[in-house]
């Protein structure tokens, strides 16, 4: 079942679907971003998602889904080909560049929902990318 939760999330992902991911997620799911600070909450990821559509555009790709026996962990990894839409503040300036960069994500799921997304990428890598 974890599986199926986190095929649904990654398929809603490269959909721009954000409102199928939003309803994967639990209203306390923490949400923990390489190089940021804990989000916590529904509404919260909401705000991430939303600021994310509008900066990049990303297709995840090479998709391989882990999960525990017990279905309360799951883990994926995968390669981000993406375009720098608008300038992210503090990153450096956008213009269209693209990028391909390999990434994993991390889940914690109770009672069918995600509780906990830990995503992780070479920040250093991306930014070398984008500055060409």
């Amino acid at each position: 079942m974890s599986r199926a939760i986190i095929t649904r999330y990654f398929d809603a992902f490269n959909a721009g679907d954000t409102d199928a991911m939003l309803a994967l997620v639990s209203d306390d799911v923490q949400h923990f971003v390489n190089q940021g600070e804990m989000r916590q909450g529904r509404a919260k990821f909401s705000e991430f998602c939303s600021h994310m559509g509008v900066s990049y555009r990303e297709t995840l790709r090479d998709m391989v889904i882990f999960a525990t026996e017990d279905g309360t962990r799951a883990a994926a990894e995968f390669t981000v080909h993406g375009e720098y839409l608008q300038t992210d503040p503090g990153l450096p300036e956008a213009h269209g560049q693209r990028y391909v960069l390999p990434a994993g994500s991390f889940f914690t799921l109770r009672d069918g929902r995600i509780t906990r997304i830990t995503t992780y990428y070479n920040l250093q890598d991306w930014i070398a990318q984008v500055s060409k």
